[in-house]
């Protein structure tokens, strides 16, 4: 396995010394989040990363910055990126969540997984004799939180998406729309999942 250790701060320069003091300023932070010193090693990937995740995970646009701050950790929990997590825990809850509201939030991607490792089998199949056989999974969650209908739903479009599975990806749109989710706001929601499977993708492929 390569192992990438991080560029410290302090070892940073030019370009990626200034582009460490454009995340810190976007994130009124004082130190640069630990994956960004990771992704220096290679500078074309942070480059685009940082512009990706500025547009598309933290400025407000078609979503609200806490709306991608859920999706993030969604997408962080998905693919078990610890300081992922960290990160978005601790937006979300800059950003007004609740310790409840990130429980739920896992809940739900944890609940849409299970349906869609269901539905994505029976899209599969290649046999018409599932189609007519009850699901029988139990999923109260998506109906029972303080989140509401339209936070679960991009939810769970974002997540059917990243675990490609067709029926669930139709099911969740048609719902969304249902609830007025306009398509541009689908598409970022597509936008900020796409930025974050790529920046845990590298992260969790060169860090131990």
């Amino acid at each position: 396995m390569t192992t990438i250790i991080p560029l410290p701060e302090s070892e940073a320069q030019d370009k990626i010394a200034q582009t460490y003091d454009r995340i810190k300023d976007m994130l009124e932070l004082d130190a640069v989040p630990e994956p960004f010193l990771v992704y220096a090693r290679v500078p074309p990937f942070l480059q685009d990363f940082f512009m990706n995740f500025k547009k598309f995970v933290i400025k407000e646009g078609k979503l609200d910055p806490l709306m991608k701050a859920y999706l993030g950790l969604s997408v962080s929990s998905l693919y078990r990126c610890k300081p992922w997590i960290d990160f978005f825990d601790q937006r979300a809850l800059k950003l007004g969540a609740t310790e409840q509201q990130l429980q739920e939030v896992l809940a739900v991607a944890a609940t849409n997984s299970m349906y869609n490792t269901f539905f994505k089998f029976r899209d599969i199949s290649g046999s018409d004799l599932f189609e007519g056989l009850p699901v029988g999974l139990r999923a109260h969650t998506f109906t029972n939180t303080s989140l509401d209908e339209t936070t679960i739903e991009l939810i769970n479009i974002a997540l059917s998406d990243l675990n490609a599975c067709k029926p669930c990806v139709t099911g969740h749109l048609a719902k969304a729309r249902s609830l007025q989710v306009k398509d541009e706001a689908i598409l970022e929601a597509i936008q900020c999942t796409a930025t974050m499977l790529a920046g845990v993708q590298f992260l969790n492929s060169v860090t131990p």
